[in-house]
This record gives structure tokens, sequence and C-alpha cells, in this order.
């Protein structure tokens, strides 16, 4: 039996590298796709194939999928990791930011989706995995554009999983917690601008102490790619998997009244 094969994007560094590696050792043809192919050197060492991939840019994800059909055909699985964060009060986060999160977050992953999933449906078969967060189910001061790109990745993964039951297409939702990924180093830059706001910054201090706390306790991206694995191989998939630091936090946010649920972030976080 040849291998399943499986496109990882994000593939460079964290959740994304660790899946690639761990789907590696369960003996899966893995493609690993990033913007920066040096950073995916050690995963070509372990036999990955890696691909270069703008996730937000059309003629990448195209050109991306043109050599995957040229290669195998229909992938057996694709994993939508590939994303990034922004921070900051919805008053002052420059609309232009926003966009562009958006256009990796929500855009990005459907154009890509849009582009190899003809070929799962004519076969009859396939599994594609999107990474959300815990910030796709509850938001917190200072996060409301992240939140707002995975609530998006929710809602879109709900109605492809409606959509492809009929063609035999699985969809699927991880969702992590707190990841000891460089996300914290990444959102820094709109963190720091956001310190500088005379209007938000005494909540947006208390935004990064309590990220600090928590972070504190981040459970590592192998948690997370074990998770994928489940969601990829389980013969009948849950619609979404929890896992990671700060995970359960999605059902407390659930089962309490609204204003309950909002007093005790305020506490923590304004």
């Amino acid at each position: 039996m040849p291998a399943p094969t499986v496109l990882v994007t994000g593939a460079s560094s964290g959740i994304g590298a660790a899946t690639a590696r761990l789907l590696l050792e369960r003996g899966w043809r893995v493609f690993a796709a990033a913007r920066r192919l040096e950073a995916m050197e050690p995963l070509a060492a372990l036999g990955a194939e890696v691909m270069a991939l703008d996730v937000s840019d059309d003629q990448s994800r195209r050109e991306l999928a043109e050599q995957l059909t040229a290669k195998v055909g229909a992938l057996d699985a694709l994993v939508n990791n590939a994303g990034y964060g922004e921070v900051g009060p919805l008053e002052t986060l420059p609309l232009e930011r926003a966009r562009a999160l958006f256009d990796v977050n929500v855009f990005g992953l459907m154009g890509l989706t849009q582009q190899l999933l003809p070929a799962m449906r004519e076969r009859g078969s396939g599994r594609i995995v999107n990474l959300s967060s815990i910030a796709g189910r509850w938001v917190s001061p200072g996060s409301g554009w992240y939140g707002a790109s995975k609530f998006a990745v929710e809602a879109l993964s709900d109605a492809l999983r409606l959509e492809l039951k009929a063609f035999g297409v699985s969809v699927v939702v991880v969702e992590p917690g707190v990841i000891a990924t460089d996300f914290a180093h990444v959102v820094s830059p709109s963190m720091e601008q956001s310190l500088s706001c005379s209007v938000y910054s005494s909540m947006m201090r208390a935004v990064r102490k309590s990220w600090d706390s928590v972070y504190r306790g981040a459970s590592p991206p192998l948690e997370v790619a074990r998770t994928i694995e489940r969601a990829l191989t389980d013969p009948t998939p849950s619609a979404r998997y929890l896992c990671g630091h700060q995970s359960a936090s999605v059902i407390a946010s659930q089962l309490l009244p609204t204003q309950l649920w909002d007093k005790i972030v305020r506490i923590q976080m304004t």
C-alpha cells in the first residue's frame, strides 16, 4: 500500500513543523509548505518534500496545487495550519493590518482549500484539518481581530463539513489552547504599539501580564501534532478537537452565563 499523502502548511516552525515530523514518523508521505524553505531543511532531511508557499498569494497557491497534482493527483489529507496573529484594541488597530491577517488566516486557508479540494471530491475521499484556536470560541480584550479570523475558520469549517459529507471528504477543526510556539514573538510589535496608546495602555498591560502568566504553562507543539494525527486517522472523526493548556476554558465559556464569563475575563485582563 502506498503511504498516505498529506500537505501541512506553515511547516517551518511550531505546530506545523511538529506535525510534519510526527506524520513522517507514522509513515505518511509529507509535503511541508511555508514561505521560508531554509527553515524546513530539517524536515527535508527527515524525508519531507518541502515546497514554497505564501498562502496569502493566489499565484503561489495555484503553483503549489499544480505541483501536488502532478506528483500525487488527489491528496489524502490537507492540514491548514498556516496563520499568524495581531493584537491591539479594535478602535486603534489599523484596518489594513486586520485585512492582512484575514488574507492569511481566512482567505489564504480557503483559497488553498479551493485549489486542492476538487481532486479529493472527485475521488470520493479525503480529510481536511483546519487549525483554529480557543480564540475561535471566546475572545479576550486586545485579540478581537485574531479571534474574528478564527471564528471565521470555525464557521467555514462547519459549512464545509456539511457540504462535503456526501462526497466522502471529512472536515475537522483542531482548537489548540496555549502552545509554546513563537506566537508571542510574532505579536510582540503590535503589542508594543498598543502599549503606547494613552487610552488603552493600562488594559493592554493587564492583557500582557495575564498572557505572560498563562504562557508559563504552555503545552508543547507535539501535543497539538498528536491531536492533528488523531483528527486525520480517527475512522469517524469528531467535528472538533480541543487540546493543550487552557483549552478547557472553551467548555467553561459555554457553560457560564455571559455576564459571569465577561466578569472573569475583565478581572484578569482589564
